[in-house]
């Protein structure tokens, strides 16, 4: 009995179990989103998907009497729910409405790369040789993945893409800061209030679909709000603020159309093709030989 309360305590305190914890429930945003997005426009979606996440949140808040951030600090909490959840919606939807899925998925692949990059310039956090060589790895995973079979465009919707990847990353760079000053809990909670805030001018259009929304459509919004939103950014914040450096905790983004691939057969019915699973092996290589001194010092010691 104690040997697996040991077991369960050091899982409660690795930041993989909660970044893992994180890509299965963004995984499961790209299936129900598109679910969702037969009935709902994307913007719309986008507020309704926040202002879900921002109800399940007030309510968390309020019970677990979680008190707002200090004067000083909240311009860094509105940074954080503009980066990640304001210009990151606009930028992604505006630039996936002109391109196909294969170039999307990608572009915005090279959020953890940029992560990665600022990282080093912004904590000074260095990654060994064999990081970076892990990073190259899944990169191309992702690469297979996604355009084998596939077609990739090169236009206007590039840009849209990359600057959705860059503020992906910056959001990722501020819960490290803030993980340090803050619990994850009211990092998540505060910065999201702030991105639905900034919400709120589609919420008219957001009205107006719901109206005629089937009991299915509300459903797909509640997993998108709850499981997508507010659990999924609790559980990244919360692995960001047990991590050692940054790039750590991003670099499991890669795992993530892996993962979506996955939910899609089992949820939608769509059966995994060669890409996939050629595609999803590389970056499982990928991501054990980024993790491998963790998995062998873990090895060792028992």
């Amino acid at each position: 009995m104690f040997k697996y309360r040991g077991v369960f305590m050091k899982l409660r305190d690795s930041y993989h179990v909660y970044a893992f914890i994180t890509v299965v429930f963004w995984s499961l945003a790209y299936v129900f989103s598109r679910l969702a997005m037969q009935h709902f426009s994307p913007y719309p979606l986008g507020f309704l998907r926040y202002i879900t996440a921002s109800a399940f949140l007030v309510f968390v808040v309020v019970f677990k009497k979680i008190k707002p951030p200090e004067i000083k600090d909240m311009p860094w909490f509105a940074v954080s729910g503009a980066a990640g959840f304001f210009i990151y919606m606009l930028t992604f939807n505006k630039g996936t409405g002109m391109v196909p899925s294969a170039t999307s998925s990608v572009i915005i692949a090279t959020a953890p790369i940029m992560t990665a990059l600022m990282a080093r310039v912004v904590y000074k956090e260095k990654l060994k040789v064999h990081q970076w060589a892990a990073t190259g790895i899944e990169f191309f995973g992702i690469i297979i993945l996604t355009l084998m079979g596939g077609d990739f465009a090169v236009n206007e919707g590039i840009i849209w893409l990359l600057m959705a990847a860059f503020s992906l990353s910056v959001y990722n760079l501020l819960q490290r800061k803030m993980t340090k000053m803050y619990e994850p809990l009211r990092v998540t909670a505060y910065s999201i209030f702030f991105g639905t805030a900034m919400l709120c001018i589609f919420a008219g259009d957001a009205c107006r679909e719901a109206a005629s929304a089937s009991l299915d459509q509300f459903v797909n919004i509640l997993v998108l709000g709850v499981l997508s939103s507010a659990l999924a950014y609790i559980s990244w914040a919360k692995a960001f603020s047990k991590a050692e450096n940054t790039s750590s905790v991003s670099n499991y983004m890669f795992v993530t159309p892996f993962i979506t691939a996955v939910f899609g057969f089992v949820f939608a019915g769509e059966v995994p093709d060669a890409a996939t699973v050629v595609g999803g092996g590389i970056i499982m290589c990928g991501v054990f030989l980024f993790f491998k001194d963790n998995f062998f010092k873990q090895k060792e010691t028992k």
